[in-house]
């Protein structure tokens, strides 16, 4: 299997111009996770409308947990997705929403499930075809969750591994929240170790948010010690913005990816958890 791609036919990062060939495969399910009046405004044909909220769960102080296994399966269920679903998954910001829901497939062991590269802003931008309205009523699918199976990780098994030159954390938020000059919990800061690679970074403006080229990609990540060999644990501060940031690894071949669902949220709100600030 090639590097980055997917047990299915479409590979993990899934170009506009692909996903067009693919708008009548039954196979596929297209899902659009862009707030809904931009979903109503323009989204692919026979895409169906996820709202984001139906995907994470919050535990205040706690945002961006995994819902329960019950209730991820009646939401993606009523997406019309069944075990065999090859998943696409897209929103208007590049790739945070729609990373969070690749992630949270992989996490449940759905390995069938594409990014699209850019997201809705390269598929507007570069005139393919468009649908408005409501969207599609679609069958209810037969997909089963039970608890996660794999890709996660939580505060205890991070501290566990602090230390590990086989495991390093990467924090996707803002330069202020990693140093701790923006304080958006209890405490502010970053996990000791963690390398700072901020989300967007990855995103080529000039070619309507789609990933930088691979190799530039990799030559950044390996200078910060993130390389395919060892694990790494992405977070921001709900495991939103590092959704983007683990689907970017995985597109670039890196299998030892795990997600932290909570993440600065929890990790920053704990009293037994360790914090570096940068002076």
């Amino acid at each position: 299997m090639p590097s980055g791609s997917t047990p299915g036919a479409l590979p993990l990062l899934l170009d506009p111009a692909e996903l067009a060939e693919h708008l009548d495969d039954a196979r596929v399910r297209i899902v659009d996770l862009s707030p809904q009046d931009v979903y109503a405004e323009h989204h692919a044909p026979g895409a169906v409308h996820l709202p984001y909220g139906a995907i994470v769960r919050t535990a205040p102080p706690v945002g961006g947990l995994l819902p329960q296994p019950d209730e991820l399966q009646r939401t993606l269920r009523a997406a019309g997705i069944d075990p065999d679903t090859h998943v696409v998954c897209m929103d208007a910001e590049g790739g945070g929403a729609a990373g969070r829901l690749l992630w949270t497939l992989e996490a449940h062991g759905h390995a069938a499930g594409s990014l699209v590269d850019g997201g809705l802003v390269a598929w507007v931008n570069e005139g393919f075809p468009l649908e408005a309205g409501p969207g599609p009523s679609v069958d209810a699918g037969t997909i089963k969750i039970a608890r996660p199976v794999a890709r996660v990780a939580d505060a205890e098994a991070i501290m566990d591994r602090l230390g590990n030159e086989d495991f390093l954390p990467l924090d996707a938020r803002s330069a202020g929240e990693y140093t701790g000059a923006d304080v958006r919990a209890a405490r502010g800061g970053h996990i000791p170790g963690a390398v700072h690679y901020e989300w967007t970074r990855a995103m080529d403006r000039g070619r309507n948010l789609r990933l930088r080229p691979f190799d530039e990609l990799r030559a950044e990540l390996a200078e910060l010690g993130v390389t395919p060999e060892r694990e790494t644990a992405v977070y921001c501060h709900t495991h939103h913005r590092s959704a983007f940031s683990y689907a970017m690894l995985r597109a670039l071949g890196h299998e030892r990816v795990l997600g932290y669902p909570g993440s600065w949220s929890d990790w920053g709100n704990r009293d037994d958890t360790p914090v570096e600030m940068d002076a």
